[in-house]
């Protein structure tokens, strides 16, 4: 049994309360999935549940944790700099199971997550691997310990839809405690029994947090039904009062009407009146009380809203990608693929899938290079690791408007603030941001920046779920076309006309199967 006690954390940096009074009990079989928006203390409870030392620099943390003898292995969501340089070897070798396990269980890990048992030995670096190829070896490495509690952040972020798919048959069939943290609708509802729901309210300042033994789609349905439920029981009682209030008004005007002018000569009728007025002063108290004890119109985090500015719309027939090569090949110079060609028209949605490691990114990335060279289009490029086109150490602000006026600075902030990012969060660096928050400053630039044609790298894959259904919408709704690699079945079914998986022998037109 894992049980969580009343745990508070408050940001060092900010003082600001990310999380307030979390308490929850998991046992064996127990598959909870952690949601909420970006940046509400989602992998900082996870981190602080695994090892307090990981976020005791920026982290103030009260409550308990009583994880007795429970073995614990976590995945993080991102990797550090100093694993990153390890080789893959040295990896998997930091793991006592591994260097005692025999050749057949190795193999048969191996075999369970997808990939070359070969892989174990190498000495590749853990940086240079594929982001599908890392949590493989991750997870790999994760099994051999046999824990008692498995803490997965984003463990679907960069897997193939096949290894997503042995993740959901993982996740879901385990008999041990899993607690997970995922932007990935499909997979939670397959996974998911239990929901524990983060929100920062008020502008984040206020942090609630909340469990569910319901599945991700019951959790929804009740949570929307429960908020239209209060709303409109919230707005009936303020009606009624209404109403109420123009009754006493009446009441009160004629008592106070009636003293006025009411003879001195008549003291029976003025002793009358005064007991009239002060049964209108109790009334009063009473409909004052009342007010305080009415229903509270309902507090719900709101997901992020950012609305594309209009681009020159691309005709159905017309040309926009004509792309053909005779070999792919890898930046150190791996064939990957030969005669790969695609075609694309007018404001199609198009989505490349393939296992990992095949060249999709490879492959994006070189039709944006050939893209920039066109005159007519205005192509955006949004990279998997968003270093490559954003600079961490600047702010949010200058990352939107570089050498920006005053007046685009009130913009940008305007911006911002419209996405629920705090004064706090736009002076800091990007890097200290969270991965849906470096998202939504993409999204922002390329609203900005007029492009009619954009090249999405796992577009989703930062996004809550709460969030997830916003924007995919808004990728619907773009006027332009999109070429996008994606593992999310959600956005593949929601948002592409067209899918093709890339492999050694180029592209292929196919159907995926959710």
């Amino acid at each position: 049994m894992l049980q969580i006690n009343n745990v508070t954390i408050y940001h060092r940096r900010d003082l600001r309360e990310l999380i307030n009074g979390a308490s929850f009990v998991l046992n064996d079989g127990d598959r909870a999935v952690m949601i909420g928006e970006e940046g509400n203390g989602k992998s900082s409870l996870m981190k602080w549940i695994y090892d307090p030392g990981l976020v005791d620099e920026y982290l103030e943390v009260s409550g308990e944790c009583n994880r007795g003898d429970l073995v614990m292995a976590y995945l993080p969501q991102e990797m550090d700099e100093d694993t990153r340089e390890l080789s893959v070897r040295e990896y998997m070798s930091r793991n006592e199971r591994f260097l005692e396990a025999v050749p057949s269980v190795i193999s048969r890990i191996a075999s369970e997550v997808m990939i070359d048992s070969d892989i174990f030995e190498s000495e590749r670096k853990m940086g240079t691997l594929s982001g599908g190829e890392r949590v493989k070896v991750q997870m790999a490495s994760i099994i051999l310990k046999e824990p008692d509690v498995y803490l997965l952040d984003e463990p679907s972020n960069d897997i193939d839809i096949d290894t997503i798919r042995w993740m959901e048959d993982f996740i879901g069939n385990c008999d041990r405690i899993v607690l997970f943290i995922s932007h990935d609708e499909a997979l939670i509802e397959k996974c998911a029994n239990r929901i524990i729901l983060i929100e920062q309210l008020r502008r984040k300042t206020v942090s609630r947090f909340s469990v569910s033994g319901q599945s991700f789609s019951e959790f929804m349905k009740s949570r929307s039904e429960g908020f239209r439920k209060q709303e409109q029981m919230a707005v009936n009682e303020r009606m009624r009062a209404k109403e109420a209030e123009e009754r006493f008004r009446k009441i009160q005007q004629k008592v106070e009407h009636d003293q006025k002018y009411i003879s001195r000569q008549d003291p029976h009728g003025g002793r009358l009146l005064k007991k009239k007025m002060a049964s209108v002063k109790a009334l009063q108290k009473r409909k004052e009380r009342e007010a305080a004890d009415m229903t509270e119109f309902p507090e719900y985090e709101e997901a992020v809203s950012i609305r594309m500015n209009e681009v020159t719309e691309l005709p159905n027939g017309r040309e926009v990608l004509d792309y053909r090569t005779d070999i792919l090949m890898s930046p150190s110079g791996k064939v990957l693929s030969r005669d790969v060609s695609l075609l694309v028209k007018g404001p199609e949605k198009i989505c490349i899938i393939g296992r990992n490691g095949c060249g999709k990114s490879t492959l994006l990335k070189d039709m944006y290079e050939n893209m920039k060279k066109s005159r007519s289009i205005i192509p955006f490029f949004m990279p998997q690791d968003y270093g490559e086109i954003m600079d961490m150490t600047v702010k949010p602000v200058d990352f939107l408007f570089p050498r920006a006026s005053k007046d685009e600075i009130t913009r940008a902030k305007t911006i911002l603030g419209s996405m629920n990012y705090t004064s706090y969060e736009m002076e800091h660096s990007i890097k200290d941001l969270s991965g849906g928050q470096k998202a939504k400053l993409i999204l922002v630039k390329i609203s900005l920046s007029g492009a009619n044609v954009l090249f999405l790298d796992e577009p989703t894959r930062n996004f809550s779920p709460l969030s997830g259904p916003e924007i995919r919408g808004l990728l619907r709704s773009f006027s332009g076309a999109i070429i996008s690699v994606s593992h999310d079945r959600k956005y593949i079914s929601e948002v592409c006309d067209k899918v093709y998986e890339l492999d050694e022998r180029g592209l292929t037109r196919t159907e995926l199967r959710l």
